[in-house]
Formats: C-alpha cells, structure tokens, sequence
C-alpha cells in the first residue's frame, strides 16, 4: 500500500515534489471553519493501514496547531498504521529557559504536545540553542535533515567564485561546513564591542577577497536586522554586492524589502517556509529521511 500524504503547508510545491519521490498518494482534506471559528476537519482519503505523512511548515503555529493535532488523531482513529509529521521549519524553539519568574518554557510543551499525537518527526536544521539534540523535549523517534548540502549544491552549480560569510561565531560550524562541500574559502566576522551601543564589524583578510563574490549565511531569517547590519559593513569594505542564503526565510515585516534594497545581489532560501525567495529544494533531502520511517 502506498504512502498518503497529507498537506497542512502553506502552498509550496514541495508537497507534490515528496509524493513522486516517495511513490506517494496525496491525500484529500475538506476543511472550513464555522461562524464562531471552530474548525470543520474531515479526512477524505482512505487511510486505513497506511503509513501516513502530513506535511506542515510551522511558521505562524498558533494558526495551524490545532487543525494539526486534529488531523493527527482522526488519522489514528481511522486506522492509519503511523503518523509522521515533516515540519520543515519548527516553531517553538524560543524559549528553551525559564528567564523570569513565571515564565512559559514553550518549547517543551509544544514538543509534549505534538510528541502526543504524532508517531515520528522529521524537520529541517531546528533552532536548538541550548539543547543539544531534540531527544530532549520531544518523546517521538525524530530526525533533523540538515540544509548544508542542499545549500552547497546551489552555490557550486549558481555562484563563481564564492567567499562563504558567517554573520558570527556561532555560525561557524554551519558555515564551515557548507564552505566544505561546496569547495569555497570561508569567513567568519569579528565583533568588537566598546559600549552598549558601539560596536564594530570586520571582515578578516578583507584585502584577499576583493574579486570574490561575498555569501552571506544563516539558518533563520527573521527581522533581517543581523544580516542588513553585514550588508553594510561589506559594503563599507568594498566588497561585490552580497548573495544572502538562509535556510528558513521568515522575513517578519518588511524585512525582505529592505534587503533587496540594499548592497545585495540576491536574497535566496530553502522551501522549508513558502516564499518569493525559494530557490533551493530541501525536497530530495527530505524524501530521503521519510523513507527511513516508511
């Protein structure tokens, strides 16, 4: 029997790229919701002892957990053999500490919540700052495709010539290894911090990459406020204008704007969150995981 899929995503093609590769069904929803805002759910496909993939990107989750979560349990109470959930972008990696008194540490319940209703999980390099792996807060079998390949793939078949750029040291080692495969020399900035306000950025050996062309790289981009700050400074050093990558593009705001306005050449991310700037496919790399579980 073949695979259904399901998808609560938000109008990517991805959905259709997952079932060819995965010999899958795509499977039919009817939703609405009702004057009072209740959701109406009902699962039109057959899923009786099938392995069933719902596919959901959760960016903006409050809007989408409850349909989720609905979904999940009417699929196990029509006899689907097993529910797995491909989030390509994790919501709810925040807040990983309780800072002050009384406050909510989101990104455990959520896992708790989720790890209820679902058999597995597989998502796209998760925001874990002081985690180590998502074994911690999520019960469920899990597993984090990472982007590094997908994003080097695009840079050696679209980029001559490239200089790979972490905006900081904590971004080292995702930098340094999609530099590694894409067989492309690499920098990370320096922060020089002389008071609350004044801080300084600099490029190492600035003078050695004058004719390459500058890539900036990140996993999130949010309020682009990180990345717009580099721009500038690689600008001021009189670097070519600047391919920005991030792996999920969230863009809050006019934050995609503002960066095509500014010394950048191009603003380019993975399909993990639907937007003008998806240009590279985690499909392949997510079709591989899923078939571990299938």
């Amino acid at each position: 029997m073949k695979p259904i899929l399901f998808d609560l995503n938000d109008g990517s093609t991805i959905a259709n790229s997952l079932c060819q590769q995965l010999d899958a069904t795509l499977g039919e929803l009817s939703q609405r919701q009702f004057p009072d805002g209740e959701s109406y759910l009902q699962v039109v496909t057959p899923v009786h002892g099938a392995q069933v993939i719902v596919l959901c990107t959760l960016y903006q989750p409050n809007e989408k957990f409850l349909p989720l979560v609905y979904l999940a349990e009417t699929l196990k109470e029509m006899g689907a053999k097993k529910v797995l959930l491909v989030a390509p972008y994790l919501a709810y990696m925040r807040q990983d500490k309780r800072f002050k008194p009384g406050e909510c540490i989101t990104s455990r319940h959520f896992a708790a919540l989720i790890s209820r209703s679902f058999d597995a999980l597989i998502t796209v390099d998760p925001h874990l700052h002081r985690y180590d792996r998502l074994d911690e807060i999520y019960s469920i079998p899990n597993q984090v495709v990472a982007s590094a390949e997908s994003v080097a793939l695009w840079i050696k078949q679209h980029v001559p010539n490239p200089l790979l750029i972490g905006p900081d040291s904590e971004s080292e080692q995702w930098v340094a290894e999609v530099a590694h495969l894409a067989a492309a020399p690499f920098e990370v900035l320096l922060k020089e911090r002389h008071g609350d306000w004044d801080v300084t950025v600099s490029l190492p050996h600035v003078e050695r990459y004058q004719q390459h062309t500058p890539i900036l790289l990140d996993d999130i981009i949010s309020s682009g406020r990180t990345m717009l700050e580099t721009i500038q400074h690689l600008g001021n050093a009189g670097m070519k204008p600047v391919i920005c990558i991030g792996t999920h593009g969230l863009f809050a705001e006019n934050a995609y704007d503002q960066m095509l306005l500014a010394h950048t050449a191009q603003v380019i991310t993975c399909n993990t969150v639907n937007h003008p700037s998806n240009a590279i496919d985690i499909a392949p790399a997510l079709a591989q995981a899923i078939g571990h579980y299938l």
